[in-house]
């Protein structure tokens, strides 16, 4: 994926957020952005009020960069170095997945549960994958997404302390499309405020 291909989708989230501001609605239809799979999802996650609702919205997200690394590792496609990257990548979201539930228990509401793989499967269309690079441009896709999730969250967080749990983790989502874009050959973005 070339820069030219992402200018648009950044154009587009950040007139989004300027012109509809951050209600937890407005963080559900960004979390919508960062992938197909998400939109029912996330659509679930938001039944929590405020700041519950927000946080199971990404805890959405994690759920699905999980399945969406578990089940393209498994697919017999990746190489043996993008796999073991693969999979640190989602032993991140897992991490990600623990430390978010345990905040929606913390503040009294229930985690939204993982969907089922072949939900997945559908709506990230999986099955079309045929080549290592397909899986890497898939991946760097639901990273951005992620990141711009995470980062455009932020200011919709009630609880200051909680924006300490969700920057680092929107930092290391952009990481992720940092090392995904870099290794595939993608060129290093001419223009500033990618994220967000």
């Amino acid at each position: 994926m070339i820069i030219s291909d992402r200018e648009p989708i950044v154009a587009d989230r950040r007139a989004f957020l300027r012109d509809a501001g951050l209600s937890a609605a407005t963080i559900s239809a960004l979390a919508f952005l960062s992938g197909p799979a998400n939109a029912a999802a996330v659509k679930k996650a938001a039944g929590g009020s405020g700041d519950v609702g927000v946080i199971n919205s990404a805890l959405a997200i994690e759920h699905e960069g999980i399945a969406a690394y578990r089940l393209a590792g498994g697919s017999g496609l990746l190489s043996p170095g993008t796999l073991k990257a693969a999979l640190v990548f989602k032993g991140h979201h897992e991490g990600h997945r623990d430390r978010l539930a345990t905040l929606v228990r913390k503040m009294g509401g229930t985690p939204v549960e993982p969907r089922a793989d072949n939900d997945y499967v559908s709506e990230l269309n999986l099955g079309a994958l045929k080549t290592e690079g397909d899986v890497v441009t898939l991946a760097i896709k639901l990273e951005m997404g992620a990141a711009n999730a995470y980062i455009g969250q932020i200011q919709a967080l009630k609880d200051r302390e909680t924006t300490h749990i969700f920057s680092p983790i929107g930092a290391d989502e952009a990481v992720h499309w940092a090392t995904l874009t870099a290794a595939s050959g993608g060129s290093v973005p001419q223009q500033p405020f990618i994220f967000a």
